[in-house]
C-alpha cells in the first residue's frame, strides 16, 4: 500500500515544510487540491456533503497546485506529487499542458495529473469555459495533453480543440500519468481509459463497491491487467491491517492520509510545543507505526 498525504486546508505557508519533512519518511507523495475562486453566491450543489454546501469557508486557501508542486519538488528528492483534483476543463488546455509539463520537468518526472470534470458552474463561468459540455471536453482534453507532452511539433483536430502544428517546450521526458476522479458512471468510464482513479472519502464498503465497478469497466477497456494502474482511495475509517488487506484484495494501490488530523497522531503531537513540531511528530509517528508496516 502506498501512502499519499492530503494537504488540503493546511496553511499555505506550511505546505512546503510538510513536503520537506515527508521526504524520506516513506510516504509515497503529496496530493494538492484545487479551486481558483470562491464566488459569494454558489447555487451549484457540492456533491460530497449532505446538504450540498461546500465544507470550507470562502477564506480557505487554495494555492495554485502547480506553483506549489514546483516549490515542494525543489526541496525534495523522493516524494511524488499529484492533484486531487485539478479542474482541468475549467482551463485552456495549452495552459494546463504547459503548467503540468513544466512541473514534471522540474521535479524530474515525479508528477501525476489527477483531474475531474468539476462541479461548480459558477467557477467555470468566471473562467470563461462552458460548463455544460465539460465532460466531453475533458475526454478530448486528455488526448490533447498527451499529444502536446510528446514534444516536437504536434497537431490535433477534434470536436472541441483543433490546432495546426505547435510545440510545447519544455516537454516531459516521460509520459505523465493521468488519474481521474469522481464516482459517476461517466467518471469511472473515463478513469478506466486513463492511468488510474482517485476516490474521495468513502466508507470502506462503498469504496470497494465503486472499485469493483471500475474494474469491470477496466476489463472492458483492456486496462485491467496493467501493473502500473493506480487506484487511490481515501477511507473514512481508522488505519488497520484488516482495512489494508481488504483494500489490496480489491485492487486498491494507494490511500490518502493526514496524520496531523488523526487521534493517535494528535495525542503524540500534544507533547510538543508548537504547530509545526506537532505536525512533524504526527507524521513521524504515522510513518513509523503505519507506513513502514503496511507499504
Amino acid at each position: 500500500m502506498k501512502f499519499w498525504l492530503a494537504v488540503a486546508f493546511l496553511d499555505t505557508n506550511d505546505m512546503v515544510d510538510v513536503a520537506r519533512v515527508a521526504d524520506g519518511l516513506g510516504y509515497h507523495g503529496i496530493m494538492v487540491s484545487d479551486h481558483v475562486l470562491y464566488p459569494q453566491d454558489i447555487e451549484s450543489p457540492y456533491p460530497y456533503s449532505p446538504d450540498g454546501s461546500p465544507i470550507w469557508s470562502p477564506d480557505t486557501a487554495w494555492p495554485d497546485p502547480w506553483v506549489l508542486i514546483g516549490a515542494m519538488a525543489a526541496v525534495t528528492t523522493e516524494l511524488r506529487f499529484a492533484t486531487n483534483i485539478y479542474i482541468a476543463p475549467a482551463r485552456n488546455p495549452f495552459v494546463v499542458a504547459k503548467a503540468v509539463g513544466t512541473a514534471a520537468v522540474i521535479s524530474r518526472d515525479r508528477v501525476a495529473l489527477g483531474l475531474a470534470a468539476g462541479w461548480m458552474r459558477e467557477e467555470f463561468e468566471l473562467l470563461g469555459q462552458d460548463y455544460t459540455n465539460r465532460g466531453k471536453r475533458l475526454d478530448e482534453m486528455i488526448e490533447v495533453l498527451r499529444t502536446l507532452w510528446r514534444g516536437g511539433m504536434q497537431e490535433f483536430h477534434g470536436t472541441y480543440f483543433d490546432f495546426a502544428p505547435v510545440q510545447l517546450s519544455p516537454a516531459p521526458a516521460k509520459p505523465i500519468p493521468i488519474l481521474v476522479g469522481g464516482h459517476s458512471e461517466p467518471a469511472l468510464r473515463r478513469a478506466a481509459k486513463a492511468d488510474g482513479w482517485i476516490g474521495n472519502a468513502y466508507e470502506p464498503d462503498e469504496a470497494f463497491a465503486i472499485v469493483g465497478r471500475l474494474n469491470e469497466l477496466r476489463k472492458a477497456e483492456g486496462t485491467r491487467d496493467r501493473e502500473d494502474y493506480e487506484i487511490v482511495v481515501s477511507f473514512m475509517a481508522m488505519p488497520s491491517a484488516e482495512l489494508y488487506e481488504r483494500a489490496a484484495a480489491a485492487g486498491v494501490t494507494s490511500t490518502l492520509c493526514a496524520p496531523w488530523m488523526m487521534g493517535g497522531g494528535k495525542a503524540h503531537a500534544d507533547k510538543v510545543d508548537n504547530r509545526s513540531d506537532a505536525r512533524r511528530a504526527a507524521m513521524e509517528q504515522f510513518a513509523e507505526t503505519i507506513v513502514s508496516v503496511y507499504r
